[in-house]
Protein backbone atom coordinates (compact mmCIF):
# COMPACT_ATOMS: atom_id res chain seq x y z
CA UNK A 1 0.00 0.00 0.00
CA UNK A 2 1.28 3.59 -0.93
CA UNK A 3 2.05 5.61 2.15
CA UNK A 4 1.62 8.76 3.33
CA UNK A 5 3.70 11.66 4.47
CA UNK A 6 3.60 15.35 5.60
CA UNK A 7 5.33 17.48 3.19
CA UNK A 8 4.36 20.59 4.67
CA UNK A 9 2.89 21.44 7.89
CA UNK A 10 1.49 25.14 9.06
CA UNK A 11 -0.62 26.61 12.28
CA UNK A 12 -2.50 29.93 12.85
CA UNK A 13 -3.43 31.19 16.02
CA UNK A 14 -6.18 33.63 17.32
CA UNK A 15 -5.27 37.26 17.36
CA UNK A 16 -6.15 37.75 20.88
CA UNK A 17 -4.25 36.28 24.33
CA UNK A 18 -6.15 35.63 27.19
CA UNK A 19 -4.90 34.84 30.47
CA UNK A 20 -5.85 33.28 33.72
CA UNK A 21 -5.42 36.81 35.12
CA UNK A 22 -7.43 38.28 32.64
CA UNK A 23 -10.73 35.36 33.58
CA UNK A 24 -10.33 35.95 37.61
CA UNK A 25 -11.52 39.45 37.11
CA UNK A 26 -14.73 38.17 36.14
CA UNK A 27 -14.43 34.82 37.28
CA UNK A 28 -14.35 32.92 40.81
CA UNK A 29 -10.92 31.85 39.94
CA UNK A 30 -7.38 32.57 39.66
CA UNK A 31 -3.99 31.53 37.53
CA UNK A 32 -2.78 29.07 40.30
CA UNK A 33 -6.47 27.30 40.69
CA UNK A 34 -6.61 27.17 36.22
CA UNK A 35 -3.10 26.03 35.81
CA UNK A 36 -3.16 23.06 38.84
CA UNK A 37 -6.49 21.42 37.19
CA UNK A 38 -5.67 22.19 33.71
CA UNK A 39 -2.02 23.35 32.94
CA UNK A 40 -3.18 26.48 31.09
CA UNK A 41 -1.65 29.68 31.90
CA UNK A 42 -3.52 31.55 28.64
CA UNK A 43 -5.06 30.97 25.29
CA UNK A 44 -5.82 32.72 21.78
CA UNK A 45 -9.12 34.09 20.60
CA UNK A 46 -10.13 35.54 17.56
CA UNK A 47 -10.48 35.28 13.75
CA UNK A 48 -12.72 32.96 11.74
CA UNK A 49 -12.11 29.41 10.75
CA UNK A 50 -11.42 30.78 6.88
CA UNK A 51 -9.19 33.26 7.86
CA UNK A 52 -7.02 31.19 10.32
CA UNK A 53 -8.00 27.96 8.50
CA UNK A 54 -6.59 30.21 5.16
CA UNK A 55 -3.26 31.10 7.21
CA UNK A 56 -2.23 27.90 8.18
CA UNK A 57 -2.68 26.09 4.68
CA UNK A 58 -0.70 28.73 2.70
CA UNK A 59 2.14 28.29 4.98
CA UNK A 60 1.93 24.42 4.72
CA UNK A 61 1.55 24.24 1.27
CA UNK A 62 5.02 26.93 0.72
CA UNK A 63 7.05 24.41 2.88
CA UNK A 64 5.55 21.46 0.67
CA UNK A 65 6.28 23.62 -2.80
CA UNK A 66 3.37 23.36 -4.20
CA UNK A 67 0.94 24.99 -5.39
CA UNK A 68 -2.63 25.18 -4.54
CA UNK A 69 -4.02 23.99 -8.11
CA UNK A 70 -2.14 20.89 -7.52
CA UNK A 71 -4.13 19.91 -4.65
CA UNK A 72 -6.15 16.88 -5.31
CA UNK A 73 -8.46 16.91 -2.27
CA UNK A 74 -8.82 19.51 0.52
CA UNK A 75 -10.57 17.93 3.48
CA UNK A 76 -10.71 20.49 6.94
CA UNK A 77 -12.04 19.23 10.21
CA UNK A 78 -13.90 21.60 12.05
CA UNK A 79 -16.57 21.48 15.07
CA UNK A 80 -17.12 25.20 14.76
CA UNK A 81 -17.81 26.50 10.91
CA UNK A 82 -18.40 29.97 9.84
CA UNK A 83 -21.62 29.04 8.43
CA UNK A 84 -23.83 26.29 8.11
CA UNK A 85 -23.07 25.89 4.63
CA UNK A 86 -21.15 25.98 2.66
CA UNK A 87 -18.28 24.49 4.41
CA UNK A 88 -15.34 25.71 5.46
CA UNK A 89 -13.29 23.73 3.29
CA UNK A 90 -15.46 25.55 -0.09
CA UNK A 91 -13.96 28.68 1.27
CA UNK A 92 -10.62 27.54 2.11
CA UNK A 93 -10.43 26.44 -1.24
CA UNK A 94 -11.46 29.37 -3.28
CA UNK A 95 -9.11 31.66 -0.84
CA UNK A 96 -6.40 29.53 -1.90
CA UNK A 97 -7.44 29.29 -5.69
CA UNK A 98 -7.78 25.39 -5.26
CA UNK A 99 -9.81 23.68 -8.20
CA UNK A 100 -9.83 20.04 -6.61
CA UNK A 101 -12.57 18.85 -4.15
CA UNK A 102 -13.21 19.99 -0.68
CA UNK A 103 -15.42 18.68 2.23
CA UNK A 104 -15.73 19.37 6.22
CA UNK A 105 -15.65 16.89 8.75
CA UNK A 106 -16.74 17.20 12.21
CA UNK A 107 -15.22 14.48 14.76
CA UNK A 108 -14.79 17.56 17.46
CA UNK A 109 -11.08 17.27 18.82
CA UNK A 110 -10.46 14.06 16.96
CA UNK A 111 -11.33 15.40 13.75
CA UNK A 112 -7.21 16.40 12.55
CA UNK A 113 -6.39 12.64 13.21
CA UNK A 114 -9.60 11.69 11.40
CA UNK A 115 -8.48 13.77 8.48
CA UNK A 116 -4.96 12.28 8.33
CA UNK A 117 -6.10 8.58 8.10
CA UNK A 118 -8.85 9.75 5.65
CA UNK A 119 -6.34 11.22 3.44
CA UNK A 120 -4.02 7.85 4.11
CA UNK A 121 -6.50 6.39 2.43
CA UNK A 122 -6.92 8.58 -0.84
CA UNK A 123 -3.37 8.82 -1.29
CA UNK A 124 -3.43 4.67 -1.32
CA UNK A 125 -6.33 4.93 -3.97
CA UNK A 126 -4.37 7.37 -6.23
CA UNK A 127 -4.38 10.77 -5.30
CA UNK A 128 -1.20 12.48 -5.40
CA UNK A 129 -1.59 15.36 -3.39
CA UNK A 130 -4.28 15.92 -0.21
CA UNK A 131 -4.54 19.27 2.25
CA UNK A 132 -6.01 18.87 5.94
CA UNK A 133 -7.08 21.42 8.07
CA UNK A 134 -7.82 20.96 11.21
CA UNK A 135 -9.69 24.85 12.79
CA UNK A 136 -11.78 25.73 15.70
CA UNK A 137 -13.08 28.75 16.93
CA UNK A 138 -14.32 27.55 20.19
CA UNK A 139 -14.50 30.56 21.07
CA UNK A 140 -17.57 31.86 20.06
CA UNK A 141 -19.09 28.94 21.13
CA UNK A 142 -17.86 29.50 25.08
CA UNK A 143 -20.00 30.28 27.90
CA UNK A 144 -17.55 33.38 29.33
CA UNK A 145 -19.52 33.38 32.67
CA UNK A 146 -19.05 29.59 33.01
CA UNK A 147 -15.97 28.96 34.86
CA UNK A 148 -15.86 25.02 34.10
CA UNK A 149 -15.83 25.72 30.65
CA UNK A 150 -14.16 29.41 29.67
CA UNK A 151 -10.80 28.52 31.10
CA UNK A 152 -10.41 25.88 28.72
CA UNK A 153 -10.73 26.82 25.40
CA UNK A 154 -8.95 28.97 22.72
CA UNK A 155 -9.16 29.52 19.08
CA UNK A 156 -6.66 28.21 16.07
CA UNK A 157 -5.46 26.38 13.06
CA UNK A 158 -3.25 23.72 11.66
CA UNK A 159 -2.69 22.03 8.28
CA UNK A 160 -0.87 19.52 6.50
CA UNK A 161 0.31 18.81 3.61
CA UNK A 162 0.21 14.59 2.63
CA UNK A 163 1.97 13.15 -0.37
CA UNK A 164 3.05 9.64 -1.31
CA UNK A 165 6.37 8.39 -0.06
CA UNK A 166 8.55 6.64 -1.80
CA UNK A 167 10.18 5.51 1.14
CA UNK A 168 9.11 2.27 3.15
CA UNK A 169 9.89 3.12 6.28
CA UNK A 170 8.12 6.81 6.13
CA UNK A 171 4.99 8.06 6.26
CA UNK A 172 1.97 6.43 7.54
CA UNK A 173 2.20 2.99 9.74
CA UNK A 174 -1.03 2.91 10.57
CA UNK A 175 -4.31 4.69 11.41
CA UNK A 176 -7.62 4.08 13.48
CA UNK A 177 -10.69 6.05 14.17
CA UNK A 178 -13.67 5.35 17.08
CA UNK A 179 -16.67 6.66 17.86
CA UNK A 180 -18.60 5.79 21.71
CA UNK A 181 -21.88 6.91 20.89
CA UNK A 182 -23.03 6.14 24.23
CA UNK A 183 -20.66 8.74 26.20
CA UNK A 184 -22.14 11.82 23.62
CA UNK A 185 -23.61 13.64 26.21
CA UNK A 186 -20.59 14.24 28.32
CA UNK A 187 -19.68 17.11 26.01
CA UNK A 188 -22.05 19.23 23.95
CA UNK A 189 -23.27 21.96 22.63
CA UNK A 190 -26.95 22.61 21.17
CA UNK A 191 -28.70 24.85 18.82
CA UNK A 192 -30.99 25.63 21.91
CA UNK A 193 -27.86 26.47 23.48
CA UNK A 194 -24.97 27.19 21.40
CA UNK A 195 -22.57 27.21 24.43
CA UNK A 196 -20.09 23.95 25.22
CA UNK A 197 -21.38 21.83 28.37
CA UNK A 198 -19.36 19.46 29.65
CA UNK A 199 -19.23 16.63 32.54
CA UNK A 200 -15.08 17.50 33.07
CA UNK A 201 -15.06 14.53 35.36
CA UNK A 202 -16.71 12.00 33.21
CA UNK A 203 -14.71 13.28 30.57
CA UNK A 204 -11.15 12.96 32.02
CA UNK A 205 -12.11 9.08 33.05
CA UNK A 206 -13.15 8.60 29.43
CA UNK A 207 -10.53 10.38 27.33
CA UNK A 208 -7.53 8.80 29.67
CA UNK A 209 -9.19 5.46 28.37
CA UNK A 210 -9.44 5.92 24.60
CA UNK A 211 -6.68 7.79 24.19
CA UNK A 212 -4.82 4.86 25.59
CA UNK A 213 -7.10 1.85 23.81
CA UNK A 214 -6.66 3.98 20.44
CA UNK A 215 -2.68 4.01 20.86
CA UNK A 216 -2.53 0.62 21.65
CA UNK A 217 -4.55 -0.73 18.42
CA UNK A 218 -2.19 1.50 16.04
CA UNK A 219 0.50 0.30 17.60
CA UNK A 220 -0.35 -3.16 17.43
CA UNK A 221 -1.19 -2.87 13.61
CA UNK A 222 2.49 -1.41 13.07
CA UNK A 223 3.95 -4.35 15.08
CA UNK A 224 5.51 -1.75 17.28
CA UNK A 225 6.02 -0.89 21.12
CA UNK A 226 5.28 2.10 23.01
CA UNK A 227 8.76 1.94 23.94
CA UNK A 228 9.98 2.81 20.69
CA UNK A 229 8.03 5.99 20.27
CA UNK A 230 10.16 8.69 20.35
CA UNK A 231 7.61 11.55 20.72
CA UNK A 232 3.34 11.61 21.12
CA UNK A 233 1.13 13.87 19.58
CA UNK A 234 -1.86 14.08 22.15
CA UNK A 235 -4.88 16.48 21.91
CA UNK A 236 -4.07 19.71 24.07
CA UNK A 237 -7.55 19.31 26.07
CA UNK A 238 -5.67 18.91 29.43
CA UNK A 239 -2.28 18.30 30.90
CA UNK A 240 -3.43 15.75 33.61
CA UNK A 241 -4.82 13.87 30.68
CA UNK A 242 -2.19 13.96 29.06
CA UNK A 243 0.37 13.09 31.94
CA UNK A 244 -2.04 9.94 32.52
CA UNK A 245 -2.19 8.70 29.52
CA UNK A 246 1.42 8.42 29.12
CA UNK A 247 1.55 7.16 32.08
CA UNK A 248 -0.61 4.44 31.64
CA UNK A 249 0.94 4.06 28.26
CA UNK A 250 4.27 3.72 30.03
CA UNK A 251 5.90 6.46 27.80
CA UNK A 252 8.21 8.91 29.18
CA UNK A 253 5.84 12.87 29.43
CA UNK A 254 8.59 14.50 28.07
CA UNK A 255 8.40 12.68 25.26
CA UNK A 256 4.84 14.57 25.05
CA UNK A 257 4.20 17.74 22.39
CA UNK A 258 2.35 20.15 24.32
CA UNK A 259 1.37 23.55 23.77
CA UNK A 260 -2.05 23.93 25.57
CA UNK A 261 -0.11 26.10 28.51
CA UNK A 262 -0.15 29.36 25.72
CA UNK A 263 -3.13 28.02 23.29
CA UNK A 264 -5.51 26.36 25.35
CA UNK A 265 -7.82 23.75 24.16
CA UNK A 266 -7.89 24.21 20.16
CA UNK A 267 -10.05 21.25 19.02
CA UNK A 268 -9.25 20.15 15.83
CA UNK A 269 -6.35 22.83 15.47
CA UNK A 270 -4.96 21.24 18.82
CA UNK A 271 -2.54 18.34 17.41
CA UNK A 272 -0.98 20.34 14.17
CA UNK A 273 -0.38 23.14 16.42
CA UNK A 274 1.62 20.64 18.99
CA UNK A 275 3.50 19.17 16.36
CA UNK A 276 4.24 22.02 14.70
CA UNK A 277 6.16 23.49 18.11
CA UNK A 278 7.47 20.10 18.53
CA UNK A 279 9.38 20.05 15.28
CA UNK A 280 10.36 23.59 15.45
CA UNK A 281 12.08 22.82 19.32
CA UNK A 282 13.45 19.68 17.52
CA UNK A 283 11.84 16.95 19.82
CA UNK A 284 10.27 15.30 16.34
CA UNK A 285 13.09 14.83 13.60
CA UNK A 286 13.53 12.74 10.50
CA UNK A 287 12.83 9.04 11.48
CA UNK A 288 11.34 9.56 14.60
CA UNK A 289 8.19 7.29 15.51
CA UNK A 290 5.16 9.92 16.12
CA UNK A 291 2.17 9.02 17.70
CA UNK A 292 -1.11 10.90 16.67
CA UNK A 293 -4.22 10.65 19.29
CA UNK A 294 -6.96 12.72 19.80
CA UNK A 295 -10.77 12.41 21.76
CA UNK A 296 -13.39 14.53 21.54
CA UNK A 297 -17.28 14.95 22.16
CA UNK A 298 -19.20 11.70 21.00
CA UNK A 299 -16.75 10.07 22.15
CA UNK A 300 -14.92 10.05 19.23
CA UNK A 301 -11.17 8.88 19.19
CA UNK A 302 -8.56 8.52 16.62
CA UNK A 303 -4.89 7.67 16.42
CA UNK A 304 -2.23 7.83 13.75
CA UNK A 305 1.53 6.21 13.73
CA UNK A 306 3.36 7.53 11.46
CA UNK A 307 7.84 7.81 10.38
CA UNK A 308 8.68 11.17 10.80
CA UNK A 309 9.61 11.93 7.19
CA UNK A 310 9.03 12.38 3.61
Amino acid sequence: MTRAAISGLGTAKGHKVVTNHDLAKTLDTTDEWIVERTGIHERRIGGSCLELGGQAAKIALKQAEIDATDLDLIICSTCTPDQVFPAVSNRIQNELGATCGAFDLNAACSGFTYGISLAQSQIAAGMERVLVVGVDTLSRFTDWDDRSTAILFGDGAGAVVMQPTSRDDRGVLSTYMGSEGRFADLLTCDFSDLFIRMDGKEVFRQAVRVMVSASRRVLADAGMEASEVDAVVPHQANARIIESAMKRLGIPLERAATVLESTGNTSSASIPLAMDSAVCKGSIQDGDLVLLVGFGAGMSVAAALLRWGQ
